[in-house]
């Protein structure tokens, strides 16, 4: 094992001829870094100490778990410097690529860009110049935002590139791109989304969303109020009046034959209704949406309060995922599926 050790860090050599104190430095990228081990006197390394200099404690901060399993699981001194060493090349590594300065060149290009794209595009840019904003207004007057963090070797290497949009945001790129091919396609993306935002606009408009409380872009879906329950046989008698020429909301309105509450017609708190069991509103991120089907009850419920009162009723009964039994308000019959299994339990 000593000759190893030698072979793999010739600057670190025992203080002591029970070799139980080892001193001196482990190279790293043609970097000398001052270490002192301690062993016990079983020489069992997963009870060494470690002594770094002050380099060495900067580089490894964030590390420190890692170095600590190692220590503990490596079978001798020669394998954990070895794996020291493992660990201080991929720190230096990281270090390295968030330091780096990119060339002139890549500033002098930059500005070209922006030139030919327009300053007026420009949002927000970080200090490092790799971070840019840029805003876009699509054919509808939507504002939107696009993310754009420049690599060191830019235009050689493909942007990242993030926004608030339902779809991935997929650009395709060459040497010869630029910021102005960037705002092109995300304009384009736009368009082809346009449609889809303006049936969510609507919506969001002229009806009392639930759930998400402030709709996003990226957001597909609504929860909106229906004051009116019993809609499954006019659902069921009135799919033939959908009119692909009229909007969802409008489509809705006359296949339901309702009017959807709407931030015009009623406040928002008449909707907040509490759960009947837990006699709150939001459970974590849920609202109460199973409700009791008798239309003289109607009272809503968290899906995961209702599951556990039924399941501490012995009269219910469960059939695969659905549990039956009793509104715990009126007593007529009510099921409840099984709230999803949180991953982490």
């Amino acid at each position: 094992m000593e000759r190893l050790l030698v072979k793999e860090s010739p600057l670190l050599l025992p203080l002591n001829k029970e070799k139980t104190i080892y001193d001196g430095f482990i190279t790293v990228q043609e970097r000398d870094f001052r270490i002192r081990i301690l062993l016990p006197p079983d020489h069992q390394v997963k009870l060494a100490k470690l002594h770094c200099c002050w380099q060495l404690k900067q580089l490894l901060r964030g590390y420190v778990h890692i170095v600590k399993r190692r220590l503990h699981h490596s079978p001798d001194l020669v394998s954990f410097v070895l794996e020291l060493k493992t660990v201080l090349e991929v720190a230096l590594k990281s270090r390295t690529e968030c330091r780096s300065i990119p060339p002139p060149k890549y500033y002098s290009q930059l500005i070209t860009e922006m030139e030919d794209l327009g300053w007026d595009k420009l949002v927000f840019i970080d200090t490092e110049f790799r971070t840019l904003r840029l805003k876009a207004e699509d054919s509808s007057g939507r504002q939107h935002v696009v993310t754009v963090k420049l690599k060191p070797k830019h235009p050689l290497e493909a942007p990242v590139c993030t926004a608030d949009l339902p779809v991935p945001l997929a650009m395709t790129w060459t040497a010869q791109s630029s910021l102005t091919h960037v705002h092109t396609q995300f304009l384009l993306l736009l368009e082809s989304l346009a449609e889809f935002w303006a049936v969510l606009d609507e919506i969001d408009q002229k009806t009392w969303v639930l759930e998400p409380e402030k709709p996003s872009r990226a957001d597909t879906m609504r929860r909106i109020v229906i004051v009116v329950t019993p809609l499954r046989n006019k659902l069921n008698s009135n799919m033939h009046l959908w009119n692909p020429e009229c909007s969802v909301l409008q489509n809705l309105r006359d296949v339901l034959e309702i009017e959807f509450p709407s931030p015009a017609t009623h406040e928002k708190s008449s909707f907040s209704v509490e759960c009947g069991i837990c006699y709150s509103y939001r459970l974590n991120s849920d609202i109460p949406d199973q409700v009791c089907n008798d239309s003289r009850c109607g009272q809503p419920f968290h899906q995961a309060c209702l599951y556990e009162w039924l399941r501490g009723i012995p009269s219910s009964r469960q059939s695969f995922s659905i549990v039956f039994g009793e509104c715990p308000y009126c007593s007529k019959p009510i099921t409840v599926k099984c709230p999803p299994r949180n991953p982490e339990n």
